[in-house]
């Protein structure tokens, strides 16, 4: 029997390996709540925007926003797989401000995302979305390193 803890959940998604898990353990949980899942994906505009050279930008963009489908389209498939409703979101922006903007105007209940794990110096040079949305997000946030068995429950 569905619980109603969870009604909308957010599973942010780059195509990465670790938010391939995220994706399962998001899977898991909208199962036992009877959640919508919105795979979101974002595209980081702020990457291109701030590069000092302007040859190339818009098919730069072009290539993002066509990698971007493609991301959300293997998600979705792997969502609907599982029997779970979901709908599939694209943004533009800083991934982290875009995904906390989203969860909070739209009554998420539930972010979930993955993470390289990223320490030191890595993560001083790099920033972490995760830890961003984290640190900023009123939505509680699910952050996933790994997830036991995703592919043979999902």
């Amino acid at each position: 029997m569905p619980s109603n803890l969870y009604k909308n959940i957010m599973i942010a998604t780059d195509g990465s390996e670790n938010s391939r898990k995220a994706t399962f353990c998001g899977i898991k949980i909208a199962k036992l709540s009877g959640a919508t899942v919105y795979a979101v994906h974002v595209i980081d505009t702020p990457s291109i925007v701030s590069e000092v050279w302007t040859a190339g930008k818009e098919l730069i963009h072009e290539m993002m926003v066509r990698d971007g489908k493609k991301i959300l389209s293997e998600t979705k498939k792997t969502i609907e797989g599982s029997g779970v409703e979901v709908k599939d979101v694209l943004l533009s922006g800083h991934p982290g401000e875009e995904i906390i903007k989203f969860a909070e105007d739209n009554n998420m209940d539930l972010i979930v995302m993955g993470t390289l794990g990223a320490t030191g110096l890595e993560k001083f040079l790099m920033g972490s979305v995760a830890e961003k949305v984290v640190r900023h997000s009123k939505v509680p946030v699910m952050v996933v390193r790994s997830c036991n068995s995703e592919k043979q429950e999902a």
